[in-house]
């Protein structure tokens, strides 16, 4: 058995899980409701406040679909009673960020500015002009944004100048040497 996948997912008070045809999973909560299909080979039933995976057998599809299954509802549960956050931070001289209306404006040293919309169900904010806090109840559109702003210009090896996840270790090169003539 899959070891995540026979956890059972604790259903916290507040949050209603509601399992349709098709394993088209709802789930409700104080911050929002998420909506997903799942694998339908896997059988999903709610029992005693605990939603619980199970697999119909142990080819090898089925076993990677199982763990699957469990962390994405687990993920949604966590996400409308909690949510889920990333935060970014800008390291160079003159990288600032500001938010105007709904669009990220990035400026990492390019001779433009880089202006991001963001979409709908996430919260953008920028506490100071070098970081930037993205959150939301969906952790796969959190962590896309987040990665995409990081994209916009990755954290180089000499001098670690880019946009970096807050706490990220960033593996430094030594530079060139003046050699002897």
């Amino acid at each position: 058995m899959s070891r995540i996948g026979r956890m059972p997912v604790v259903i916290p008070a507040g949050v209603t899980v509601d399992i349709a045809e098709g394993n088209k999973v709802t789930v409700k909560g104080a911050k929002g409701t998420l909506v997903r299909e799942l694998p339908v080979e896997m059988e999903i039933k709610i029992e005693d406040g605990h939603v619980v995976v199970t697999r119909p057998n142990d080819l090898k599809k089925m076993k990677s679909l199982h763990g699957l299954t469990r962390t994405l509802i687990h993920n949604m549960v966590v996400g409308v009673s909690e949510g889920f956050t990333k935060d970014l931070e800008l390291v160079g001289i003159g990288f600032r960020t500001a938010m105007k209306g709904n669009v990220l404006t990035l400026n990492v040293g390019y001779s433009h500015q880089v202006e991001m919309p963001v979409k709908e169900g996430l919260e953008v904010t920028c506490p100071t002009a070098t970081t930037i806090k993205v959150a939301g109840i969906d952790k796969q559109e959190v962590g896309e944004f987040a990665a995409n702003v990081r994209a916009v210009r990755r954290p180089e090896p000499y001098k670690g100048k880019g946009i970096r996840y807050v706490g990220e270790i960033i593996r430094r090169k030594e530079g060139k040497t003046a050699g002897k003539k």
